[in-house]
């Protein structure tokens, strides 16, 4: 028998049980993902492998549709998304959960995370682990940590020293902690969301971005941009979230599927992005569009410096202990 959806079968069902009788055929949850990037992603790719493989370890019992591109909802309108039932799953920037929480502001502190092993040290620990409840209030579970990488800064000018950052309008993703980071540069942060990015680069509404490898190669904002400096400054990650009372109210037969593939696909998805960030990287330079500005140990350090007073600007509201466990992971 053809699978049929969750409204259809509860409508039969009613129509049924009005008339004294039973239906005993299963639901098949559909199960819309919406996220914002490329599928050509760490993040598009781990989405497509979730997909592929909770279909195959609950067969028709799901069907998992994936929206890359912002085709559905930006990462601002896919959490209420996800509270009205529109979408099941998204995986915004780590940055993106400022108005539903203030603790994971923790990921946008500049210069927090050496590299990508410690941030996984992170992630991985209790303390990580546990801010996937830290939006349970509000109606909205974790479920996985998903890699991008860290970032570099760019513009229409070579960017050595804090200094040369004043006065230049940069996008940045909601967080006030990103803004104040450019603002301790003496920058301009201009809040935008990511798919207008490239047209604000392309016609001078902002001068320059902070971002990936991976997403400076997928947008191309190469292209639109003369300088990237390799700053590796701060963390641009995911965290896949879904409905608390949804995620809770699941088949346990289903959620306990959904789990295993989630997890697989963590694994995959992060495994990806260092290939990815090496490999994307090179093209981005190979391109010939944009020149790499390399930072000098001391540069390095001017901008550390620079941008470390944000670590005790926000320390009240993201909590000091989850800032000493995080940096604790730099060994």
């Amino acid at each position: 028998m053809r699978p049929v959806t969750k409204k259809i079968l509860i409508a039969s069902a009613a129509m049924l049980a009005g008339l004294g009788m039973s239906y005993n055929a299963s639901a098949q949850e559909v199960i819309k993902f919406a996220h914002v990037v490329a599928p050509n992603t760490p993040k598009g790719k781990a989405a497509d492998y979730f997909k592929k493989r909770a279909e195959e370890i609950l067969g028709d019992k799901v069907k998992v549709e994936i929206y890359p591109n912002s085709q559905l909802f930006d990462d601002d309108k896919v959490l209420p998304a996800i509270l009205r039932g529109d979408v099941q799953f998204g995986a915004p920037s780590l940055a993106k959960f400022g108005k539903w929480t203030k603790k994971l502001g923790i990921y946008d502190l500049p210069f927090l995370f050496k590299d990508m092993n410690a941030v996984s040290c992170f992630q991985d620990s209790d303390k990580g682990k546990g801010l996937f409840d830290s939006m349970a209030s509000k109606g909205l579970t974790g479920v996985g940590y998903w890699h991008n990488g860290l970032k570099q800064l760019s513009a229409n000018k070579p960017l050595r020293e804090p200094a040369d950052a004043k006065g230049l309008k940069f996008r940045i993703q909601s967080s006030d902690v990103l803004a104040a980071q450019f603002e301790a540069v003496g920058a301009v942060p201009q809040k935008m969301a990511f798919a207008e990015t490239y047209s604000a680069l392309q016609t001078g509404v902002v001068d320059g971005q902070e971002n990936t490898w991976s997403n400076i190669y997928s947008q191309k904002f190469y292209e639109v941009q003369d300088y990237i400096t390799e700053s590796n400054h701060g963390l641009l990650d995911y965290m896949v979230v879904t409905s608390t009372k949804w995620w809770e109210g699941l088949d346990p037969e289903i959620r306990d599927g959904l789990t295993q593939a989630m997890q697989e696909a963590t694994k995959y998805g992060n495994d990806l992005s260092a290939d990815l960030t090496a490999q994307q990287r090179k093209e981005v330079l190979d391109s010939g569009e944009t020149e790499l500005v390399e930072l000098s140990d001391a540069q390095f350090k001017d901008w550390q410096t620079a941008m470390k007073p944000v670590w005790t600007q926000f320390a009240g509201e993201i909590g000091q202990d989850l800032i000493d466990a995080a940096a604790a992971c730099n060994k």
